[in-house]
């Protein structure tokens, strides 16, 4: 194989291989914003499965964080 079809395949590799990590990195998108939603989601589960009610703070704590939740839901679809 000449040194030019080397290079220019070498090129075409390097090329798909950045392709590929681009579109792996937008796939996830966003990684802060989801390590969020998973936090606020575990933190949710636990207020549900909370022994106490804590005076009705539970449930508004439940609510604020089904908000916030829905918020960053719709920060995700913005940026598609």
């Amino acid at each position: 194989m000449s040194m030019t079809r080397r290079t220019t395949l070498a090129g075409v590799a390097a090329v798909t291989g950045l392709a590929l990590a681009a579109s792996a990195a937008h796939a996830e998108g966003h990684p802060r914003i989801r390590q969020a939603m998973r936090a606020l989601e575990n933190a949710r589960d636990d207020l549900q499965h909370a022994d106490h009610d804590f005076g009705g703070h539970r449930v508004a704590a439940i609510e604020a964080i089904n908000r916030a939740l829905e918020q960053l839901r719709e920060a995700l679809r913005f940026d598609r």
